[in-house]
Order: C-alpha cells, then structure tokens, then sequence
C-alpha cells in the first residue's frame, strides 16, 4: 500500500453531502436473473449477477459476425444484443439464431444498453443509435462530435428517462431516451472512455484528464470532481457512497463521494500495469483484474488485499460475480469461475481467442463475446 494520493476538491463538498442524502427515490430497471441489461448488471455498475449457473457449464452453441467481438454482450426479452467491429449491431435469440441485425455504418466497440423494450448503442463515428429489442428496427440516432467507446446508462424519474453518454468529444451528453433529442452537455478535460455509474441522481465518471466528475444527471450541471489519477480508462463501480475505480498507471482507488477523501488505495510497485476493466463489489468486497495476469480481491471497507490469482493471461474484462462465484475472462481466451472467498478455480474452458469483454449472465447461462468475431453461449450440458 502507498500513502494517501493528494487530491485536488472543488469547494462543493457541503453541497455534495445535501444531494446524496436528499436524492429522489429513482425508478429503476431492476436486473434479474433473466436479463442482464447493461454489461455491469444495474446502473450503479456493480457488476454483480443474481441468476444461477451449472457447475460444470457446457458450450451450447456459438454465433459467428464478420469481424472480431470487443463490446461486452447484454440480454433481455429472450435477446442477446452485441456489437462488432464490423459495424453491424446483433440481436440473438437464446438458442443462437439470428433475429435481427442493423448495420452502423461503424465499429461498435462499446456496450449496448436495454431499457423496456429498447437498446441503446454508441459507435465509433460518435453516433448512439436507438433500436427496438424485439425487431431492431431504428427509431432515432443521435450525433456526438466524436467516437463513443462505453456503454449509455440512464437515470429514470417519473416519466422522465435521461441516457447518459460519454465521447472523445470530452463531453457527457445527456440525451432524452423517447425522442433522442439532446438536452444537456457537460464538458470534461479529455475523452471520455468508460460508462457514467449512476448513483441517488449523481453521474460519476472519470477519463483521460485524470478525474472523477460528478455531475446531476438529470440537468448535467457539474456537482464535483476529484483528481485520482493521469488516466481513467475504466467505469466506476459504486456502493454505499463509495467509488471503486482503476486507472492506467495501475492504481486502484476507493473515494468517499460524500466528502471527497480517498479512503485506501492500491498500487502494485512490481508491475504498475494497468487497470482496464472495472470492479465487481459484492458481500464487503471488491473483485478487478490486472494486465499484469491477476485477479486481485480486496477488502471493500480498508483495501486490505485478501487474495490475489494468476490466470495466466492479461485481464482487460470486468470480473462478474454470480452467486458466490467470481467470473473472469482473460486476453489468453480463458474463462474461470473462482471461488470468491478463495480465489480457486472451480471451473474453466479453453476458448482460444481474446476475450476483451465481459461475460453476461443470466439463468443457466453465460454469453461471452470474442475477437474471432465469435459470441458463445455455455449453460446446462450433459453431465451437468
């Protein structure tokens, strides 16, 4: 562990503190164990999963697009929607059958979202796109000013439904779900990889200019922002007023929204690789993976390091945590389930191409995307 980093508060902490315990109760769409709505599992990102899995998932099927799968898949409604770099967005059926596909005339690499019975999906010539999830037919596009690499996520109040959306145009866009019509723009210092977490109203992000913005997703007037690191190219992940998020430099860094202090932080002074995935937070612990090979697992309240594990390739996906059971996949083409209290591997397949990122899980199955442009289906086999 190292010293406290120094941090640099604007003078809004008091204000800060009103809002999060002042916040309006927000209509959510909760997941469950039959969709997995956004590629962190609910807007906070937690990246958690409530369904169950076999023991020994089988491979069922796999579904082959023209080029290579970065995008994490997303699932609802009996439908896997998942990006290509070969610019065509997918909608799956369950048993591995094409039901639909549009094409965005751009590589996707960030995550769809689904709301009801729509998906949301930015590319990379900066334009979100809004589709039916039952027939993929376009109902509006939206044009940023610059390639959009994370995932949408929204805030829900009342009838109201505010997508919000990062850009290398450095600005969160705030936009409205029905119409697609822009309704605010928050400004950054640099581009804006990863999704905003969302968190009783607030917007928290970071990006290249090394902050954490916090930003009212409903009007995208600015809240706070604190300086963490040179480069943030990951999601937070957020609980109990806390934010959990990695940077470039290989930091990992716990920060108390309410007062702006970091809590704890990490830094492995071995490797100072980076940090490109976001974390899984669940039962007082905090699940990321490293490009230095290890999945490190660490106390969520004081940052203690309770177990770390070599899986043998970099870790550039997020880990998801389904019930009681840790899920990674590596650049190396593993996937593995671990025990979250140990670390040991209770299963893993060889799939043999790249997996950037991250799995998703519902009832009995896993979906995984990968660079031979291949997304993969493991569930109830034989012997299972």
């Amino acid at each position: 562990m190292k010293n406290y980093k120094n941090i640099k508060i604007l003078n809004y902490t008091f204000v800060l503190l009103i809002v999060l315990l002042n916040a309006p109760v927000q209509k959510t769409f909760s997941q469950n164990s039959d969709c997995w709505n956004n590629f962190r599992g609910n807007i906070e990102l937690q990246g958690v999963s409530k369904a169950r899995l076999p023991k020994k998932p089988s491979l069922l099927w796999s579904f082959k697009t023209s080029d290579a799968i970065k995008a994490p898949p997303v699932v609802c409604g009996n439908t896997i929607v998942v990006g290509s770099l070969d610019g065509n967005l997918y909608g799956i059926s369950l048993d591995g059958k094409l039901k639909w596909k549009i094409n965005t005339g751009n590589s996707i690499e960030a995550p769809a979202l689904i709301i009801g019975n729509m998906v949301y999906v930015g590319n990379l010539d900066g334009s979100l796109f809004a589709v039916e999830l039952a027939t993929g037919r376009l109902k509006w596009t939206y044009k940023a000013e610059n390639q959009i690499m994370g995932s949408p996520n929204y805030y829900s109040i009342g009838l109201k439904t505010v997508l919000l959306v990062g850009s290398y145009d450095y600005y969160l866009h705030g936009i409205d779900a029905a119409t697609g019509k822009g309704l605010w723009k928050y400004e950054a210092d640099n581009y804006i990889n990863g999704a905003a977490a969302v968190y009783k109203g607030i917007a928290v992000f970071g990006g290249c200019d090394g902050y954490l913005h916090l930003v009212d997703a409903l009007n995208g007037k600015g809240i706070n922002k604190f300086e963490i690191a040179t480069y943030v190219a990951s999601s937070a992940a957020i609980i109990n007023n806390n934010a959990f998020v990695g940077d470039y430099d290989g930091q990992f860094t716990c920060l108390d929204l309410a007062d702006g202090k970091v809590k704890w932080t990490f830094t492995n002074d071995a490797s100072n690789l980076p940090f490109l995935g976001s974390p899984s937070l669940y039962d007082g612990k905090v699940f990321i993976g490293n490009q230095d090979k290890y999945l490190y697992c660490f106390n969520s309240s004081d940052g203690k390091l309770l177990w770390k594990i070599n899986s043998g390739g970099r870790i550039d996906a997020s880990p998801v945590v389904v019930n009681e059971k840790v899920l990674i996949a590596t650049r190396s083409g593993d996937i593995l389930l671990l025990n979250k209290d140990t670390g040991k591997t209770d299963w893993s397949y060889e799939l043999g191409s790249p997996i950037t990122g991250n799995p998703a899980v519902i009832e009995n199955n896993i979906i995984v995307g990968a660079d031979d442009g291949r997304v993969y289906c493991f569930g109830e086999g034989k012997g299972n």
